[in-house]
């Protein structure tokens, strides 16, 4: 309460009130829910910003994109580094097996080849024998020694027959030019007739083997 004197300068404080001076050294304490909350804030604060704020410089935000960038390269160059070691193994088990593939290949090849040598041979035995024994009887009498040949003239066209080869260029037959060769045109009543056969010739199937050289008569 006051007393009712004014103040004076021997009294600057007429109602006697006493105050102690602040404290320069005490410290404001602050709520620590309003800790956390500034802590916060700034954990959400864009990190292109300053601390006052302020946008950083584009150079830094190049740099980490620029960053960013290389770092996708290097993941992109492992994966890929990834992928040529799996294609080089899968090259290597390819090669690896093609070469299996291809000395069984040539194992059946040559096992093919000898089988058809073997069968070759022993459709020609007949063959041989036919001559031999044309031979003998032709060492034996003179006058066998044509019907010896015959025979055996008999068992190649025999055996030609079982490997599919079809005799073609008979005298009398019709000239082809699909399967005969003219090598001379006599005169003669049946136009376009084999008259003589230089070299008989061989077809198997539609497929010409050779030739036959004859000579063709032509109608005049």
């Amino acid at each position: 309460m006051t007393n009712g004197k004014p103040p004076s300068p021997d009294n600057p404080n007429p109602e006697n009130l006493k105050f102690e001076p602040a404290n320069e050294q005490t410290v404001e304490k602050v709520p620590a829910d309003e800790v956390i909350e500034a802590e916060l804030l700034d954990e959400d604060a864009d990190p292109t910003e300053g601390e006052d704020g302020a946008e950083m410089p584009d150079l830094d935000e190049n740099m980490f994109a620029q960053v960013q960038e290389m770092m996708a390269k290097m993941e992109k160059a492992d994966e890929m580094e990834k992928e040529n070691a799996d294609l080089r193994g899968k090259l290597g088990r390819l090669a690896a097996d093609f070469e299996g593939y291809r000395r069984r290949t040539q194992e059946d090849v040559n096992a093919a080849e000898g089988v058809g040598k073997s069968k070759a041979a022993e459709v020609m035995m007949p063959v041989y024998d036919a001559l031999e024994r044309a031979v003998t009887m032709g060492g034996e009498d003179p006058a066998k020694l044509i019907p010896g040949v015959q025979s055996v003239q008999a068992t190649v066209l025999r055996v030609f027959g079982q490997l599919g080869l079809e005799a073609t260029g008979k005298v009398g037959e019709q000239f082809d030019p699909q399967w005969h060769e003219a090598l001379q045109v006599v005169p003669g009543d049946d136009d376009g007739a084999i008259t003589q056969v230089y070299e008989l010739g061989f077809r198997m199937g539609d497929k010409l083997v050779r030739p036959a050289r004859v000579v063709v008569a032509r109608k005049g």
